[in-house]
């Protein structure tokens, strides 16, 4: 069941204009996840890319650690109304993963996967041309679990639950398949300017 969060907070006057419509300013970083946290070491993971159901490339954590790294400073968006500015990731650009593994975009669709189950579809084209990484990093240190270490997906211009926490691999799909929460009533695309928050928005 989705629910609408926390709503009614005032905008910081000097934020304004870096904050999308009806969300508030936070200088924590709050935990938020579907269900438990995974204790996902680094000696078992693998992050996979998928043809539909075909493995077409794997890495494990040494061989994609040894992937270009690119450093993002970021402001965050979280469905629930919270805002983080200028937050800082290390990892690898899609656009290199891609590159790595000598693949074009299939379809015009992807799944995110992770190590709990949870998917979360992004259009193609808003993971490549610079926009998204998996991170391996934040703020100079390894991504906690509870923050979705040791590896997620970072697409900051969209809604927080597309960046997908413990992942392991990124599916191409002939269509926009719902993940996790846009089965639950989550807008299938996610727009934070647009406030793309729920089916029908």
């Amino acid at each position: 069941m989705a629910t609408r969060g926390f709503f009614g907070r005032h905008r910081e006057p000097d934020a304004a204009d870096r904050l999308p419509p009806g969300q508030h300013l936070t200088h924590d970083f709050p935990v938020l996840s579907a269900g438990p946290t995974p204790r996902v070491k680094t000696d078992t993971w693998r992050f996979t890319l998928k043809d539909g159901v075909r493995p077409v490339a794997t890495w494990n954590w040494a061989e994609f650690n040894a992937l270009p790294q690119t450093k993002f400073l970021r402001d965050i968006h979280c469905v629930t109304t919270w805002s983080k500015f200028d937050t800082n990731w290390e990892g690898v650009l899609v656009d290199d993963v891609l590159e790595a593994a000598g693949l074009d975009a299939s379809t015009p669709y992807v799944l995110a996967h992770a190590y709990d189950g949870y998917s979360t579809n992004v259009p193609f084209a808003d993971l490549t041309h610079g926009k998204a990484m998996v991170a391996l990093r934040y703020e100079g240190q390894p991504i906690t679990p509870e923050h979705g270490g040791p590896a997620r997906l970072l697409v900051p211009h969209l809604y927080f639950w597309k960046s997908a926490k413990w992942i392991n691999g990124i599916q191409f799909t002939t269509r926009d398949e719902a993940g996790f929460w846009e089965l639950r009533g989550y807008h299938i695309y996610g727009d934070p300017w647009k406030e793309q928050r729920f089916t029908g928005d």
